[in-house]
């Protein structure tokens, strides 16, 4: 199978072609912004190698894989923007994966530990992954594992130190980020039906920053007479 996989979620942005198990082209940049403008630039240079390689005229592509988060709001909407746009062209359906399941698919045989995804939030928060479940929260509010973790992502170190300090027995990993392999994979399980739906749409953990003005919205303006 031939999987396009696409990720903006997070600080690196990453446009990758796996053919079963194995990447066989991959762009990745670490950009605080801008994944809108940078992340199409890097999947079109992979259909452009691709086609070349195969010497084809057209995209093979059997489904599209794409991150939904948590992570950065412009990202993720970014990121699957371009993918539903990819798969309705080329009539592919397109798999929604999260930052967890993927990390999480690189550690098979953790035993009896639990593993916890932890990235930076922008509001200076972490979002906690965890046995399917996402939340936003500080790090002085970090709950305490009933038992042992493995802990991944962007901010594992502070929060493995935090947890080790107050007792907790954990076990740091070096998972930082999730990689196109491993996004590919959770995607063709969940497309074969061997893991739970998921729609392919943003995983907003944090309200909204806009808000409504005081006073509501402006009244429309008034035709002009004739």
């Amino acid at each position: 199978m031939r999987v396009l996989v696409l990720d903006s979620a997070l600080t690196r942005c990453s446009a990758a072609l796996v053919v079963d198990d194995t990447v066989v082209i991959a762009r990745s940049e670490v950009h605080r912004q801008g994944q809108e403008a940078v992340l199409p630039v890097m999947a079109r240079d992979v259909f452009a190698q691709a086609l070349d390689a195969a010497k084809e005229t057209s995209p093979c592509i059997d489904l599209v894989a794409v991150t939904v988060g948590p992570g950065s709001f412009t990202g993720i909407r970014a990121g699957l923007a371009l993918a539903h746009g990819i798969g309705l062209a080329l009539g592919v359906p397109v798999i929604g994966v999260t930052i967890g399941e993927a990390i999480g698919d690189a550690f098979p045989h953790l035993g009896d530990r639990v593993l916890w995804t932890v990235t930076d939030s922008r509001r200076g928060q972490i979002f906690l992954e965890r046995e399917g479940e996402t939340v936003s929260l500080a790090q002085e509010a970090l709950p305490s594992p009933p038992g042992k973790v493995a802990v991944a992502g962007g901010a594992a170190l502070h929060i493995a130190a935090r947890l080790a300090a107050s007792g907790a027995n954990v076990m740091l990993t070096d998972a930082r980020y999730a990689l196109p392999r491993h996004i590919a994979l959770v995607a063709r399980r969940r497309h074969a039906g061997a893991l739970p739906p998921r729609a392919a749409q943003p995983l907003y953990v944090d309200p909204p920053e806009a808000r409504l003005p005081t006073g509501g919205l402006r009244p429309p303006p008034e035709a002009s007479p004739r």
